[in-house]
């Protein structure tokens, strides 16, 4: 009988042991994720701040369950911290008394596993203003064609690579053009809109991942790049997937330098990427706006057998 107790007190102290190595571990994972600034793998830590908040919470649940009171604590106090960093995004969205609103809507279609007839019901669907499509090669380009019965404003650039981009618009360009911003080379739709007879600028643009050190490099090099040729001649939205969430010290170095809001205030979390698993899924994807824009709804789409969800945001142009 006293070996079975001993057996059972060692698994015991070996359970709790793992619980608390895997909670030092997501603690340690959440202080990494404020040190972007100076390490690109470290920024990469500050992109699961809901998965940080939600592991610590569960775990310090067990280690409370088990009487391990102050370790249970100190999770609990950095399960704080994330919450701190998430709760801002559903505070601070503004409405406008502007009546008509525009809607537009982001779609990264993931040439390989998209699904273009689900992508263009879906764009049937909800009938966006305007939509942006990254991920498009000359195939899906051929393929969604029909949408220029709706849509026949229309600027691209397939690639075969996992850069194309395209904009399909109801409503006229004043001027477009595709550019490269930075080093990367991937391409950057700029139109101006006109839009009930105001002038919208639309960024469209799909940085690189920060899969290496020289991809995080090209990536901030052009968010950098982005930021300085945002004007206030215009109101303007800038758009994509840009291969960081809001908790990156190089999102929100984007926001302050460009002077674009982030669109997520006042509507929460809203994970776009990987559509295969909830539990690791992320904001990728964005929409930052001028302060002459509203936003009166942002909310994610329907599965189009991308690994990316849709994005679709309703907002409207103060006079």
């Amino acid at each position: 009988m006293k070996k079975r107790r001993n057996n059972f007190l060692r698994l015991s102290c070996s359970f709790s042991g793992l619980i608390i190595t895997a909670g030092v571990i997501v603690s340690v994972s959440t202080i990494f994720g404020f040190l972007g600034k100076y390490f690109w793998i470290l920024d990469l830590f500050s992109n699961f701040r809901v998965q940080y908040l939600i592991s610590l919470t569960v775990i310090a649940g067990i280690l409370l369950f088990m009487h391990h009171k102050k370790t249970s604590i100190t999770l609990i106090i950095f399960a704080l911290i994330n919450l701190i960093l998430i709760l801002p995004l559903y505070f601070g969205g503004t409405q406008s008394a502007w009546s008509h609103e525009v809607r537009a809507m982001l779609i990264n279609v993931n040439s390989r596993l998209g699904n273009p007839q689900l992508v263009m019901n879906e764009i049937n669907k909800e009938k966006p203003d305007f939509v942006v499509l990254e991920e498009i090669n000359d195939k899906w380009f051929e393929t969604l064609q029909p949408l220029t019965n709706s849509y026949p404003y229309v600027i691209s650039k397939p690639r075969e690579d996992n850069f194309g981009i395209c904009l399909f618009s109801k409503h006229p360009f004043k001027a477009s053009l595709v550019t490269s911003i930075g080093g990367a080379g991937v391409p950057t739709i700029i139109a101006i809109i006109n839009v009930e007879d105001k002038n919208l600028c639309v960024i469209a643009t799909h940085p690189l991942p920060p899969a290496t050190r020289q991809y995080a490099m090209e990536r901030n090099e052009q968010l950098e790049k982005l930021a300085n040729i945002i004007d206030d001649a215009h109101p303007t939205l800038l758009i994509g997937d840009l291969n960081m969430t809001p908790w990156s010290y190089h999102f929100k170095k984007l926001v302050k330098s460009s002077g674009l809001k982030d669109s997520t205030k006042g509507f929460g979390v809203q994970s776009t990427w990987p559509t295969q698993n909830i539990f690791l899924r992320l904001p990728l994807d964005h929409f930052l706006h001028s302060s002459e824009i509203a936003i009166e709804n942002r909310r994610v789409g329907s599965n189009v057998e991308s690994d990316h969800y849709p994005l679709i945001v309703d907002f409207s142009i103060s006079d």
